[in-house]
């Protein structure tokens, strides 16, 4: 009775290590470097902050034109340059975005 006992906490032992074990195992890595990034990663993130760089500098010119920095103008002799800068990141985010990342940010 203690043979049989042994063998079976010993054959449960080895099934709840077979069925354990994936989940031991430490996977390994493609790459261990954390800043890799491929082209396209490197690309959406440029135009992640050229459209927050442009948006940023429209919330600006509104802020200082409301509390009267900025004259009527200047106001208007602005706001349209930053408004195509910030059309032309969000277009170029868009999935099927034909705008390359040069025209972005004022770069032509």
């Amino acid at each position: 009775m203690a043979l049989a006992l042994a063998l079976g906490a010993l054959l449960a032992a080895l099934v709840v290590v077979f069925v354990a074990r994936p989940f031991l195992r430490e996977p390994a890595p493609a790459s261990d470097r954390l800043d890799e990034q491929g082209a396209v990663e490197r690309l959406r993130l440029e135009l992640l902050e050229a459209r927050d760089r442009a948006l940023a500098a429209l919330k600006e010119l509104e802020f200082d034109h409301r509390t009267g920095k900025v004259t009527d103008d200047d106001y208007r002799e602005q706001l349209g340059p930053l408004r195509r800068r910030a059309a032309e990141a969000l277009r170029a985010l868009e999935p099927r975005a034909d705008v390359r990342p040069e025209h972005v940010g004022g770069r032509h």
